[in-house]
């Protein structure tokens, strides 16, 4: 395999920035709360411009939330070149975010996943912003997706699903990681690709699950 370049100076200092921007926010943010903090602040509190800050996000709600939109931007990164060996499509989906989380190596990306979860459970700017970024993901994955194995199209909903799901499946397995969570130790990423592995292999039994009236 060949290796991958080494960053130049620039990159690795436009790198340094943005981490430094979600630190600092995911800080802020958490200390005074999400509206208890101006973009001035922010931006002064890193030590860089407005214009640099919005080179690099589009909004407070955004760099709030980057941890996490990291991780689904690796996932479509991975999706383009991950082979179908899994029986399903959801499967195949699972792989690919399995590998995306295998990309999360920063030690500290765990507790800001954690504290921009928190923060978006009592934000509701955040929220809104997640799900436009969620469906934004979606219709990437989608594409990814007919383009590389020519599935979905037309009136053709199962792919669709099959994402949603995945989702669901991650949603779902973050919120049982986070409600785990103590705030002096995180908890690791392992742990996330455990409960993910869970949640994807019970999707099947959540189909057929009966109720009885």
């Amino acid at each position: 395999m060949t290796a991958a370049p080494t960053p130049s100076l620039r990159e690795r200092k436009k790198r340094r920035t943005r981490q430094a921007l979600i630190d600092t926010a995911l800080e802020l943010f958490t200390e005074r709360g999400f509206d208890g903090v101006t973009l001035d602040e922010l931006c002064e509190a890193v030590e860089v411009s407005k214009r640099t800050f919005f080179r690099t996000f589009t909004s407070k709600e955004d760099v709030a939330m980057a941890p996490e939109q990291d991780l689904w931007r690796a996932f479509l990164e991975e999706l383009e070149t991950v082979r179908p060996g899994p029986p399903t499509l959801v499967e195949l989906g699972r792989d690919a975010l399995l590998a995306a989380l295998d990309r999360m190596d920063d030690e500290g990306w765990a507790r800001r996943v954690l504290l921009s979860r928190r923060l978006a459970e009592r934000t509701p700017s955040m929220a809104a912003h997640g799900f436009q970024f969620c469906e934004a993901t979606t219709q990437g994955a989608l594409e990814i997706l007919h383009r590389r194995f020519g599935v979905g199209g037309g009136d053709d909903v199962r792919p669709r699903l099959a994402v949603d799901m995945l989702i669901a499946a991650h949603h779902c397995a973050v919120a049982g990681w986070v409600a785990q969570a103590d705030s002096a130790a995180p908890p690791a990423t392992r742990d996330l690709a455990a409960r993910l592995r869970e949640a994807v292999a019970a999707l099947p039994g959540s189909l057929t699950m009966s109720v009885e009236g």
